[in-house]
């Protein structure tokens, strides 16, 4: 118990001096042990590294997971040491809400059909998304959070060590400094004629005093001055050791950029697979319902059709040229036209097809052999295809 109490009684007396030498050094009435410049770079630089990686860790967790609650509810799985719940994406759930939207809606009528069609699509972008959060997960967010909990603690320990050894050694400083001034003084030699003889033995006996004193402080200050250069050795080396996270965390972030990569790909796949089932065609511009002319050349129709980009066929859908002259030449039938009401708004993606406004209405028809996602749709002397589930069917 008694070594104890002096162990803490020498503990206390090492935080006071220390925390007077910080005291002091902050109203500028102490002189401060200054550390080498390019030490100070590094140190700069290990905490610049440590700021944005922080930054980049938080905004990428809300990147993945755009919700603060489940953010919290993951964060305390984490700390509690226990498996986090698969949870559904919304992708996955808009997919499930619009099929059973379909399922009570209809899924004969147009809308049913779209609806069951749509979260096809969003149920595999879900999923897409599944696997792409739990790949930057492991590659990215979590060797950026091991070197926040892992090597920066360590550096910051170190630091801390550093910066005790640095007061400890500034506290001998001060004090061999005190004391040699207080040895100059005993040393000066009194005046013979004004000082009484028993001075001189007083002040023989304090200059031995200071000279001890002296002494003792100059074994202290190397030994201080020891411990400060081996700390801030160790501090040094595990600074220049940002440099192997920053190759680190390059490489991590080749990871992941490389899972979003894939991740937009098969979002872009899924799409336009969507596209097509639905009838709109992607690369086609939809501004204008007239198609633009060929250029003339002297090259023969072989070798314009090989050389000329072409746009993806749809089983049913004719080329431009080919469904136009069809459908001038093709009478409607004598009976099996409707009437029909447009529900939205369709810009024509080529001559082929026929704009249309909501809550017009016009004649339509089948063909034999037609998309049945399509029909022949008239207004005036205009004709041209429509899609079906732009429409609602009146009789």
């Amino acid at each position: 118990m008694d070594f104890n109490m002096k162990k803490l009684a020498s503990d206390a007396g090492i935080f006071f001096t220390r925390a007077v030498q910080f005291t002091e050094e902050k109203f500028g009435q102490a002189e401060k042990t200054e550390l080498d410049a390019n030490f100070e770079n590094l140190l700069a630089r290990a905490d610049s590294t440590k700021n944005w990686t922080e930054k980049i860790l938080r905004q990428t967790e809300v990147l993945l997971q755009p919700n603060p609650s489940a953010r919290v509810e993951e964060f305390l799985y984490e700390k509690l040491d226990r498996k986090v719940p698969s949870r559904v994406t919304n992708g996955e759930l808009l997919a499930q809400y619009m099929a059973e939207a379909a399922s009570e809606l209809g899924p004969t009528t147009p809308y049913g059909k779209t609806l069951i069609k749509v979260s096809e699509a969003e149920k595999r972008l879900g999923a897409a998304e599944r696997d792409f959060i739990h790949a930057a997960s492991i590659n990215f967010l979590t060797p950026l959070r091991n070197f926040l909990e892992g090597d920066w603690k360590t550096i910051s320990k170190e630091r801390r060590l550093l910066q005790n050894r640095r007061l400890d050694l500034d506290v001998c400083k001060a004090r061999l400094k005190k004391a040699k001034a207080a040895e100059a003084k005993a040393a000066t030699v009194p005046d013979f004629q004004e000082t009484r003889p028993r001075n001189y033995i007083l002040s023989a006996s304090a200059s031995a005093l200071w000279n001890d004193e002296v002494d003792k402080s100059e074994q202290e200050l190397r030994v201080a001055q020891t411990e400060f250069d081996r700390q801030a050795e160790v501090t040094r080396l595990l600074l220049e050791g940002i440099s192997s996270t920053h190759v680190n965390h390059l490489r991590c972030l080749h990871e992941f950029v490389e899972s979003q990569t894939t991740y937009y790909a098969q979002c872009y796949r899924h799409m336009l697979d969507l596209q097509k089932q639905l009838g709109r065609f992607p690369g086609t511009f939809v501004g204008t319902t007239e198609p633009a002319s060929p250029p003339l050349s002297s090259t023969s129709p072989t070798t314009t059709a090989a050389t000329m980009p072409m746009e993806p066929s749809v089983a049913g859908q004719a080329p431009p040229g080919e469904a136009a002259l069809c459908l001038e030449e093709v009478a409607p039938p004598a009976s099996g036209t409707r009437k029909a009401r447009v529900l939205y708004d369709y810009e024509a993606a080529d001559s082929s097809e026929l704009a249309l406004l909501a809550d017009e209405l016009i004649t339509v028809y089948s063909l034999p052999g037609m998309d049945p996602d399509w029909l022949i749709g008239e207004r005036g002397n205009k004709k041209g295809k429509v899609p079906v589930t732009y429409l609602e069917l009146l009789s």
